[in-house]
């Protein structure tokens, strides 16, 4: 791994965030980290009279850039050698963007934080993580607010065992577990077998084929809860990382729902890794 990408608002948790990644970054072999802030030129309405100040593009831009500067003096002392911290400030959306942004850069990884403050939190912090998990094909790595960064030697990979060939997206699986290099459990919930089909010992099959680099343990557990199965058993083994493969259709769908205000990203302190299948 190379490049990571960490999109901010110049929050706390943004500030969080970017620690964390900084700090992962030496044990993923990353050398280049990016600042990244997405600032949204508000565009004059129709019919609104003309008196109302309307902000500079240029004076925008020159704000953001002074505050990634900012941020990146106040992170530098963090910094491990061989890896460069580097700012970069787009007039942009960062949910409808982020995708190309981060092909544009070669990232191999976004890191993100999230909040379970108040509800304003949630919805101005978390609703700007969860888009850019829905709309972006790069993996996105999730930190609660108030997560410090520990090594990861445990990892939790939730799974539906449905259409794993088709499904999984094992090259940047791979890529990240063969970084990570941590021990592998996979888990399924369920409840009362209600998902349990005649295709489910041959997709649990299947996915061991796929992981037998890793030597993942697999553990079936009933809980008519996904987000809590998941949040439990993740405590339960003390894991430093959930991982989840949000597919457009499937058990896991939604807990990525804008609705239901990402539950397991808000239910956990323990920092999520979403890979798109």
């Amino acid at each position: 791994m190379k490049t990571i990408i960490v999109p901010t608002d110049f929050s706390d948790t943004a500030y969080n965030a970017a620690a964390y990644a900084l700090s992962l970054a030496p044990a993923l072999g990353v050398t280049r980290i990016v600042l990244y802030h997405a600032y949204e030129l508000i565009m004059p309405i129709p019919d609104v009279p003309t008196s109302i100040p309307m902000v500079n593009p240029e004076d925008l831009r020159a704000s953001s850039l002074e505050g990634l500067e900012k941020m990146k003096k106040e992170l530098t002392p963090l910094l491990a050698a061989g890896t460069s911290l580097v700012v970069r400030a787009d007039n942009t959306i960062l949910a409808a963007t982020m995708d190309d942004v981060s092909k544009q850069e070669e990232a191999d990884l976004i890191v993100m934080g999230i909040t379970g403050g108040s509800k304003m939190e949630e919805i101005l912090i978390g609703s700007n993580t969860i888009d850019v998990v829905k709309n972006t094909t790069c993996p996105v790595l999730i930190i609660p607010g108030n997560t410090t960064f520990k090594p990861v030697k445990k990892i939790v990979f939730a799974c539906d065992l449905r259409k794993v060939a088709d499904t999984t997206p094992i090259t940047p699986l791979k890529k990240l577990l063969a970084a990570f290099q941590a021990e592998l459990h996979v888990i399924n919930i369920d409840h009362e077998s209600k998902h349990f089909t005649t295709d489910t010992p041959f997709e649990t099959l299947m996915l061991d084929t796929l992981l037998e680099d890793y030597q993942p343990e697999y553990h079936f557990i009933d809980n008519p809860n996904i987000v809590q199965g998941i949040v439990e058993f993740a405590e339960e083994i003390h894991a430093d990382l959930i991982l989840t493969i949000p597919k457009k259709h499937g058990l896991f769908e939604s807990i990525f729902k804008r609705s239901n205000t990402a539950k397991l990203a808000y239910k956990t302190h323990i920092p999520l890794l979403t890979i798109h299948e």
